[in-house]
């Protein structure tokens, strides 16, 4: 029997981490697949489309061959057609005109560019030219966004909860350390004795009735009625607890020999934690300062390893660079030389996007606060003092 009651329970273990898993599995896999798609869709669409000759490309083309027969032998004058009149020309060209749609849009490029839609990233150097690319781009920003703040919101908890729970062990670990400097053993013992005994007369195991209790507790009747009338309380609480906790179901209890019963518990523990999404984002409270210092490291990080593949960048340029990436503004104004490389990054983007919602909310609660407490004081301000009449 103890043979096969251990294959039964690792089976069991099993099947708890993987439903367990599942629902953050299931999000970032549809995530991938929809960025799959959406790079085949606009790799064919943007890729494969007919290069047209536009009237603003051959006005260019006119006004640079203007110029060009301008040029003379003389260096001053070329210069100063070089760096006023070519200059302006060029700053209105169009940089598709001179690009090939199959080597800006390969699969990799329409990647990166489904990657920069569904984040709200939207750099600004790769764009949908064609109506059809242009429409299938509004189509699936509509879907991509809320699915990514999806997955984004799934993993802001499992961080909220790593910060969470680290934050509070560093605070019980210092507090600990504290309570070790400044308190002596015998107290410490004293103290740790008077809290034991008052936990064990606040925990009942069973329903008890109040007479039953009073005779129990004849020693009760020789406290003050001060502590006579708190001690039943906290046994009347208990009593009232105990008896409006739910009653077992037993055909419940009979999972271990029928697993469809379990497998079908197992599917609606699933099913409610999609309505968790969210609930520990909600619950965290951690200083703003802290999360700011994590925010810093994040990104001063990821800026000392950007410049090994993009060589036109410093650390300040990348540092700036990623800031204006996680934080979803992408001005564009600077670019990418490698977005293949930077394609590997997207796990750090999602990441870094993460750590960033998760600090916005907590200066959004910050705010509303402050809000609370400045309309407070004003409210009390302009409240009419009570006049004291004389009798």
């Amino acid at each position: 029997m103890a043979t096969t009651s251990q294959p039964q329970g690792g089976k069991t273990t099993c099947k708890k981490i993987f439903w367990a898993v599942f629902p953050h599995a299931c999000f970032i896999l549809s995530l991938v697949i929809y960025a799959f798609l959406g790079a085949l869709m606009f790799s064919h669409i943007e890729g494969n489309r007919v290069v047209t000759v536009s009237q603003e490309y051959r006005t260019f083309l006119q006004n640079l061959t203007c110029l060009a027969r301008k040029l003379s032998d003389n260096v001053t004058e070329n210069e100063k057609i070089l760096q006023g009149d070519i200059r302006d020309l060029f700053s209105t060209a169009d940089p598709v005109w001179f690009i090939n749609p199959k080597d800006k849009w390969s699969f990799f490029g329409s990647l990166f560019f489904c990657c920069t839609v569904f984040t709200t990233v939207g750099y600004g150097n790769t764009y949908p030219v064609t109506w059809t690319g242009k429409y299938l781009c509004m189509l699936y920003a509509l879907f991509g966004i809320p699915l990514m703040f999806l997955v984004l919101t799934d993993m802001g908890d499992i961080l909220a909860t790593v910060l969470s729970k680290s934050y509070n062990e560093f605070r019980e670990l210092q507090s600990k350390i504290l309570a070790s400097k400044f308190c002596s053993g015998s107290t410490c013992s004293k103290r740790n004795k008077l809290k034991a005994g008052e936990e064990s007369k606040i925990v009942i195991n069973e329903p008890l009735t109040i007479m039953r209790v009073l005779r129990n507790r004849s020693g009760m009747k020789r406290r003050p009625v001060k502590y006579r009338n708190v001690e039943l309380f906290e046994m009347l609480i208990a009593r009232d607890n105990e008896n409006t906790q739910p009653a077992r179901n037993k055909s419940m209890e009979r999972w271990s020999s029928c697993p469809e019963l379990a497998g079908e518990k197992t599917v609606s523990r699933v099913i409610q934690n999609f309505d968790k999404i969210g609930k520990e984002i909600e619950k965290l409270d951690v200083p703003i300062v802290l999360m700011v210092l994590v925010i810093f490291v994040y990104i001063s990080c990821a800026a000392a390893v950007l410049p090994n593949w993009e060589k036109k960048m410093d650390f300040q340029e990348a540092f700036y660079f990623c800031f204006i990436t996680l934080t979803t503004i992408g001005f564009g104004d600077t670019k990418l030389e490698h977005p293949k490389f930077f394609l590997f990054f997207s796990l750090y983007i999602m990441i870094g996007m993460e750590i960033v919602f998760i600090a916005f909310k907590l200066g959004q609660d910050r705010l509303i606060v402050l809000y609370k407490k400045v309309i407070s004081f004003c409210a009390e301000k302009n409240m009419p003092s009570k006049k004291i009449y004389p009798k």
